[in-house]
């Protein structure tokens, strides 16, 4: 389990950063052997598995400073964490229905001092905010992040891309984005993170 790969990927990371990096290893071990939070084959790989995964995202899109994002079935703070720490300008909110999980997500944050993430224990359709845009990873089809994303999107884009829904997915993605057309956007983790482990995974946009 090395956090090197991840300057492998990120060369650009601040000491601050990378330290915060760092500490997850032993956090989300110590956590995961109280909750179940990762699969016990995927917790020795955390930092390829889930970590540079989750930063994948920042790979599609750097932020600007001051975007709001709402992560929807956070877990145990994936892709939010890594990307509140990779974004340290953004605001991050990260959901999910499971109080524990949550727990969780708001122990580690405090623990590497992330102050840009907020943890809310959630249903999706019961978050009142707007943001610029949406993540979400494995967590649900496409057209139900969208049915969830309803009344949730900022009008004014900050970024270089309009604001919308990106998510982390992988095998055939053609019936889930098939109702969109070409308004829907997928890239291969692969052109940018050279790894057999994400070969069939993709980055999913959707701008609304």
């Amino acid at each position: 389990m090395n956090p090197q790969i991840i300057s492998q990927f990120f060369p650009e990371l601040t000491p601050t950063q990378k330290n915060q990096l760092e500490q997850l290893g032993a956090l989300y071990h110590d956590w995961n052997s109280k909750i179940n939070l990762i699969s016990r084959k995927d917790i020795d790989q955390l930092y390829e598995r889930h970590i540079l995964h989750s930063l994948a995202i920042a790979k599609y899109i750097s932020f600007k400073p001051g975007t709001q994002v709402l992560d929807i079935g956070t877990g145990g703070g994936f892709p939010s964490i890594p990307l509140a720490i990779f974004f340290p300008q953004v605001h991050f909110f990260a959901l999910d229905s499971i109080a524990k999980k949550m727990m969780v997500v708001d122990a580690i944050a405090k623990s590497i001092s992330l102050k840009n993430i907020t943890p809310l224990c959630l249903r999706a359709e019961l978050f009142t905010g707007k943001v610029h845009f949406i993540i979400s990873r494995a967590t649900a089809p496409l057209p139900d992040l969208v049915k969830w994303s309803k009344n949730k999107i900022l009008s004014q884009n900050l970024n270089a891309i309009p604001n919308g829904i990106i998510c982390l997915k992988g095998g055939d993605l053609t019936e889930e984005i098939s109702p969109y057309g070409k308004k829907v956007i997928t890239e291969p983790v692969t052109n940018y993170i050279n790894s057999t482990y994400f070969e069939g995974k993709s980055v999913v946009y959707l701008p609304l």
